[in-house]
């Protein structure tokens, strides 16, 4: 486990990996780091606008993103460059690990999507996830991503991400 960050203003890179490769890498500024999670603030990272059907993510858009140490996800609540939350978008990854500079994370496929009224609940992807072989390649780590899964949705239908996120 890494050490806290003593200096909260600071600026890091959030290296995002999938099956081995690096899906992306932005920079965010580290809101706070308490040893087990760490909270970022990032503007949409890629370029153009990318429409999932539910929801469009754009320039403009700010993402305050929770990664933890010990939990097989992420957290990332998208508002508008004007504020306006649009909801909260969840990666199933292995733990976060934040060496130096970077914030590493692996993909493991899985997401779920939770508007910002709560109303519609998304679990995305989980084709992708059975198709990634890693249910053969890793069994601990695929039983602890669908939990991940399973646990996020049931927070999000039930009282929501108010308390994980505080």
């Amino acid at each position: 486990m890494s050490a806290p960050s003593p200096d909260p203003a600071e600026a890091l890179d959030v290296v995002l990996v999938k099956a081995g490769r690096l899906k992306i890498r932005y920079p965010a500024d580290v809101v706070r780091d308490d040893g087990t999670r760490v909270t970022v603030a990032a503007a949409w990272a890629s370029p153009g606008v990318r429409d999932f059907g539910f929801v469009q993510f754009g320039p403009g858009d700010v993402f305050t993103e929770h990664y933890w140490r010990d939990r097989w996800y992420a957290v990332k609540e998208v508002r508008t460059g004007g504020g306006t939350l649009k909801g909260w978008y969840c990666d199933v990854t292995r733990p976060a690990v934040r060496e130096g500079g970077e914030l590493r994370v692996e993909d493991l496929d899985l997401d779920l999507w939770v508007s910002a009224d709560g109303s519609d609940v998304l679990r995305l992807d989980e084709d992708e996830f059975a198709e990634s072989g890693l249910a053969e390649r890793d069994p601990h780590a695929a039983a602890a991503a669908v939990r991940a899964l399973d646990d996020l949705e049931l927070l999000a239908r039930t009282e929501g991400f108010g308390r994980l996120l505080a």
